[in-house]
């Protein structure tokens, strides 16, 4: 496994994969902050796209990344990563609506345990569900990382008053 850094905004996030596709984005703080393993090699040629996408991302110019991802999870915890995918670019949505687009309504819960262990947040939008109140939840990078996130695509979306959820 191959990683590497980019300082962002939010902090440097930790980028780790390798020739198929980016596995990981960890955070500088939160329960997703990760550190490198001992036997993962440093190097930034794996990650080139990766790199210029999310600066491109946190500069408010990419709205929809276009890499090879390679998420590990469940058969239920991918479903889940598939659809938050679908979430479009300054929008959110809730919990109880991810889970009833995966046609698991009582399944808010499960969806949110998923959500959580997102390997690759930012890149799969986690951060673009909320709860079903519109409050901004948990995250794994913590609330003020998901508050900065949500507040950068909203000064750069297109239509940043359409919402499924009511960010406050």
């Amino acid at each position: 496994m191959y990683y590497c850094f980019l300082t962002t905004p939010i902090g440097d996030l930790l980028l780790a994969g390798d020739e198929q596709g980016l596995s990981l984005v960890g955070f500088p703080e939160g329960s997703m902050r990760r550190e490198a393993e001992h036997d993962w090699i440093y190097s930034e040629k794996p990650f080139a796209d990766a790199r210029a996408q999310l600066t491109a991302y946190f500069d408010g110019t990419l709205k929809d990344f276009d890499l090879p991802l390679q998420p590990n999870g469940t058969e239920f915890q991918l479903q889940v990563l598939d659809e938050l995918q679908k979430i479009p670019y300054g929008t959110t949505t809730s919990y109880g609506d991810i889970a009833k687009r995966i046609g698991r309504p009582k399944a808010v819960r499960a969806v949110g345990a998923a959500n959580g262990r997102n390997p690759i947040p930012i890149i799969i939008p986690c951060h673009r569900v909320v709860g079903s109140s519109g409050d901004l939840t948990g995250f794994s990078g913590g609330l003020p990382t998901k508050e900065a996130l949500l507040r950068l695509e909203m000064e750069h979306s297109q239509f940043p008053h359409v919402s499924d959820a009511h960010v406050q």
